[in-house]
């Protein structure tokens, strides 16, 4: 990957795409877009890997497990009494074929920033409780975090029963200890919503005072959500969602996969997303086809970094996307593992020390670091 960085101020934005000639990324600086990040991959990197040293005793099967034996990667990242916490997913099975492994969450801490050192056992699983038959046997994926104006905490994941996937919540006051909600649209639209595929949900955020905090617009939060077309979806407190709906009383689609580009297969929100002067700023997930309108620019079914602008009055309305990936595989163990298409897959973004921490997984195997000056 070639890249360029463009150096913004504060609540400006930089690019960085793929070039190094420096020629050519001085005429890059002058073409800056005000409203974008720019990250750097550090020379540290991956920042975590699996362990089979870790082990916990599974409610369900009554066994001990090395729940992070296979993998450990997608992790959402949150900052508390100047410490960056990871909510890691870890997978226990390295025998099992992509997506019928077991996930759970880890949490991990550091002070730096890059050097983590990690919970013993997860703090979120599948257990025999009351939502069972959303998060067994697949597990709970692909964690988000956001802090809510009253210091709490939501964790937007997925429950993955090998049949449906459901965007669900939980919510904790210590990010240790966590109480699961459910599906966020069970009761949406009278349920219209539960039995449908639904992922990765983005809150919208502010940044106040180092840390990005739940953002009401309209009098009410907003979530990005979706795996292949992002759609918008409102809540009252954070953990029960109601999709916006469009005339035909389907998701709303505010963005979408573009033919022959990096993300022509489709558009999954990132990290929570981030509310500015300038708009909204959603880092998501984009994966270029296979076959027919794929781009030839990147490897056919390689996940990479894009950004997208929204209304900051209006989450709907869309107003530009970023024509060229901002991060991308480049690194051997970003094009192995689990996932050898080559994956850079953004899900935690913190404001941490006067600089932009973006935490991805790489290849659904490890977590990679790039940081924002």
């Amino acid at each position: 990957m070639r890249s360029i960085i463009l150096i913004i101020s504060a609540f400006c934005v930089f690019l960085i795409s793929c070039k190094t000639d420096q020629s050519k990324s001085q005429k890059a600086k002058k073409n800056k877009e005000p409203w974008m990040l720019g990250f750097e991959k550090t020379d540290i990197n991956p920042i975590m890997k699996s362990d089979s040293t870790y082990i916990f005793l599974d409610p369900i099967h009554k066994k001990e497990v090395q729940w992070q034996r296979a993998d450990v990667f997608n992790p959402g990242a949150i900052v508390r009494n100047d410490t960056v916490f990871l909510l890691f997913r870890a997978e226990d099975n390295p025998d099992a074929i992509l997506g019928e492994r077991t996930s759970r969450i880890g949490l991990s801490y550091s002070t730096d920033g890059i050097n983590f050192t990690k919970y013993p056992k997860p703090v979120l699983f599948p257990d025999n409780d009351e939502f069972a038959k959303w998060d067994q046997p697949g597990g709970i994926e692909d964690p988000r975090i956001t802090e809510m104006p009253d210091g709490s905490y939501v964790m937007l994941y997925t429950s993955w029963n090998n049949d449906i996937a459901r965007l669900s919540s939980a919510t904790s006051k210590d990010l240790k200890n966590w109480t699961k909600q459910g599906p966020v649209f069970e009761e949406a639209h009278g349920g219209k919503f539960l039995d449908i595929w639904s992922k990765s949900g983005s809150m919208v955020t502010e940044l106040i005072n180092g840390r990005l905090i739940a953002k009401r617009i309209n009098g009410k939060y907003q979530m990005y959500w979706g795996e292949l077309y992002v759609n918008l979806a409102q809540s009252e407190d954070g953990v029960n969602w109601v999709p916006t709906l469009n005339q035909n009383n389907e998701p709303l689609h505010v963005f979408e996969p573009t033919l022959n580009e990096f993300d022509s297969h489709l558009t999954e929100p990132g990290p929570p997303a981030l509310y500015t002067d300038n708009g909204i700023l959603l880092l998501y997930n984009g994966k270029n086809l296979s076959g027919e309108g794929a781009t030839t620019k990147y490897p056919e079914g390689t996940y990479c970094g894009g950004q997208v602008l929204f209304d900051k009055n209006d989450p709907t309305k869309f107003i530009k996307r970023l024509e060229t990936p901002f991060i991308c595989p480049s690194l051997p163990h970003e094009v192995s593992g689990q996932y050898k298409a080559g994956t850079t897959f953004i899900e935690g973004l913190v404001y941490f020390k006067d600089k932009w921490f973006l935490y991805y997984g790489t290849a659904d195997s490890m977590v990679g670091l790039a940081i924002k000056e």
